[in-house]
């Protein structure tokens, strides 16, 4: 039996040595831990990934830097950020997948409406809408539907539902067979909607005003009956014109942009032109404009919710929380993505007010032979997505 003293002095090396043990395991696992790089990208598509169906050949190069062929050996986080949509994240995921030859998930595809996540899988505790009845407008056919409920909404309706449950709401638009099997015709009358969403471009821009008008006169109550008392617009205080403090119908839009480059030679009219109609029609109808939240580049909510996605991208592939002294730089790169010559400019604009770096590339319809400089300046401008990768990464490690 050793005598106490000494057995005291033994328990006391011998929980040093553990002590040392531990730490010198903890070292190492510190060490085979690889730290995640200082900087991240967001990537437009048309114009800068792909011309048409056709990937630009300097995206291969670009893909691989990302993919550790850096100063860190390291994969770099990064996102495709787009004003388009109608489809859901996989779907999209998929398609691009195949046309870039580079495989990209769901979770690295930020489109017009996937902030529209944080109103349901990423809300805070307590605060998701996903139990609401929800209007979600645009797309062919319920596709917008599949998206809302991917998202996580559980009670989501189409204006063709409605226009299926009473075809006189609207009676100028006659529901085809196709039309019909996508419908989900309820009893409106007995449901409040209390969210409307544009989600992508509406294709019956008449029957998606018209059942919107409806939806927001009627509320709270459903469809079908008499608007309750005059003076339902709500101005920006939440208040309604006979000065009723009430919540109303909230109002999403998901891309802003007025114009876009279709097969016609000439611009079509987007989203953003379909929200000017919509406002036209109900302050002709009730004397004031409807509030909404808008969506979409260049708006800093969609930034935010990118520099999130970027985030927990780095985490998951880290394995550590991040935090002011490791979190990535955010390098949006940005391109003439819609083929509009205003579209990069606002582009630029958003990265700008977000505080990212922009690169806008020469692979879209910039074109530097004009002389002419983008409205909003880029922190450079240069030849192709490679490039901008490359520059990106050096303007970090000259400045770390």
């Amino acid at each position: 039996m050793l005598l106490p003293s000494t057995s005291t002095t033994l328990r006391g090396a011998a929980a040093r040595q553990l002590g040392r043990r531990r730490l010198l395991h903890q070292q190492q696992q510190h060490a085979s831990i690889p730290q995640p790089p200082p900087i991240a990208f967001s990537f437009d598509i048309d114009g800068a990934l792909l011309r048409g169906e056709h990937t630009i050949p300097a995206v291969k190069n670009a893909f691989k830097m990302l993919s550790g062929d850096n100063p860190w050996n390291a994969k770099i986080p990064f996102i495709l950020m787009t004003n388009g949509g109608g489809i859901t994240e996989d779907l999209r995921a998929t398609v691009l997948s195949r046309q870039l030859d580079f495989p990209i998930r769901p979770d690295q595809l930020l489109q017009a409406h996937t902030v529209l996540k944080s109103l349901t899988t990423d809300a805070p505790p307590g605060e998701s809408r996903a139990n609401d009845h929800v209007l979600v407008l645009g797309g062919l056919g319920d596709a917008v539907r599949t998206v809302a409920e991917s998202y996580g909404f559980k009670n989501v309706h189409t204006p063709l539902d409605i226009l299926a449950w009473n075809e006189s709401i609207w009676p100028f638009h006659k529901i085809s067979s196709a039309e019909h099997a996508t419908t989900k015709p309820k009893e409106f009358t007995n449901i409040p909607i209390s969210s409307i969403f544009v989600f992508h471009d509406p294709r019956n821009w008449a029957l998606d005003i018209q059942i919107m008008c409806d939806v927001i006169r009627s509320y709270p109550n459903g469809l079908g009956g008499s608007y309750p008392a005059r003076g339902l617009a709500i101005d920006d205080n939440g208040r309604q014109g006979n000065g009723v403090e009430k919540q109303g119908v909230q109002l999403y839009f998901c891309n802003p942009d007025l114009l876009w480059k279709a097969r016609y030679h000439v611009p079509r009219f987007g989203q953003g032109a379909f929200k000017e109609a919509f406002q036209a029609v109900f302050k002709a109808a009730t004397g004031s404009n409807y509030p909404s939240t808008q969506f979409g580049k260049p708006h800093k909510i969609t930034y935010d919710y990118g520099a999130r996605m970027l985030q927990m991208q780095s985490e998951k592939l880290y394995g550590i929380a991040s935090n002011e002294a490791n979190e990535p730089r955010i390098h949006e790169r940005l391109t003439c993505a819609p083929l509009l010559p205003d579209n990069p400019e606002s582009d630029i604009a958003g990265a700008n007010a977000a505080k990212w770096g922009s690169f806008l590339v020469e692979t879209g319809v910039y074109d530097p032979s004009s002389g002419q400089r983008p409205a909003h300046e880029p922190t450079e401008i240069v030849t192709d997505v490679e490039a901008a990768v490359k520059r990106g990464i050096e303007l970090v490690v000259r400045g770390s």
